[in-house]
């Protein structure tokens, strides 16, 4: 039996599913993290397990059981972070290429959370457990720019209801093949797992809605400079729907096969915007961070080209 129990008895007025009960009465955990607790057996309902949309009514008795703590495995590792605002409650980091930001399976050093434990003194949400402590949303390994990190279960709530109803504030700029005669594009394409390579994502009928909107910057001979912005967040979101509508970035070797001169780390994608209500003060701030050297350098060389070519 767990050393950490909670019971609860229903009354008239809390008559509702398990998992919208659990989450009136657990206050600091996200709904995913209750369903879970659920499907692991952890809860009972009049000392039975039923599923996360049982009825419940007058009277019920729900128990939890919370899990023992794990150990954690992930330590706190001294590495440089460039860090744009910080409060008690949130951090705004510039992430570099390269870093992973949570920790998995077999890589347990130099990612963010590593760097962010060391920080923070260990000062961070729990929501989302001992690996990805106070990761409210994630960007690529090789997609650089702006995160914003919660160091409080109530900010991690709170920004996590802003993302899920879409009203963050995210842009990113990239550098995709070939030269889009178009000056804005939306792709509503809803996205899931790749049936053909689980390494991918894709574009499939049963997948998650997802949409984005393209706005061209720049055109060069045969590259653009396009800016993107998100109206959801699904993994590798941006990278699929480029490369749906027929230009995928540079770099980006997952999603094409195209070759380009550059000697790239990944795909040529930063998160230079990103805005959102402060679930402190409520106020609305917003953050842009200048895009990275070798972005700017293949601009200019792009340009340079495109130049040259015409002339």
């Amino acid at each position: 039996m767990s050393s950490l129990q909670k019971t609860y008895i229903v009354t008239s007025s809390d008559v509702d599913r398990l998992d919208a009960y659990l989450a009136k009465k657990l206050v600091d955990s996200s709904r995913s993290h209750i369903q879970k607790l659920i499907e692991e057996k952890c809860v009972f309902v009049n000392a039975k397990h039923e599923k996360k949309s049982f009825l419940l009514k007058e009277g019920d008795v729900v128990r939890i059981d919370f899990p023992e703590p794990k150990t954690l495995d992930v330590h706190p590792q001294d590495i440089p972070l460039d860090i744009l605002y910080e409060d008690d409650s949130i951090l705004v980091i510039n992430k570099g290429k390269g870093m992973v930001v949570h920790p998995a399976a077999g890589n347990y050093e130099g990612t963010l959370v590593n760097a962010l434990l060391f920080h923070c003194k260990g000062k961070l949400s729990e929501i989302n457990g001992i690996l990805r402590p106070g990761i409210v949303h994630r960007i690529d390994k090789d997609t650089s720019g702006l995160l914003v990190v919660a160091k409080t279960n109530k900010a991690h709530l709170h920004l996590s209801e802003q993302f899920k109803k879409h009203s963050i504030t995210r842009e990113y700029e990239m550098i995709c093949f070939g030269r889009i005669k178009e000056d804005r594009i939306t792709i509503d394409k809803p996205l899931g797992r790749n049936p053909k390579n689980r390494l991918q994502m894709a574009v499939v009928k049963e997948g998650k809605p997802a949409v984005t909107h393209f706005e061209i910057l720049e055109r060069f001979y045969d590259k653009t400079y396009m800016r993107a912005t998100l109206e959801t967040g699904r993994t590798h979101q941006i990278r699929v729907h480029s490369s749906y509508m027929g230009h995928p970035l540079l770099g980006d070797e997952l999603y094409t096969k195209q070759k380009t001169n550059y000697c790239l780390q990944g795909q040529t994608l930063y998160a230079k915007k990103l805005g959102f209500v402060h679930p402190v003060t409520e106020d609305y701030i917003e953050f842009t961070s200048d895009l990275p050297d070798y972005f700017t350098k293949i601009l200019q060389l792009e340009r340079e080209r495109y130049q040259s070519i015409k002339k």
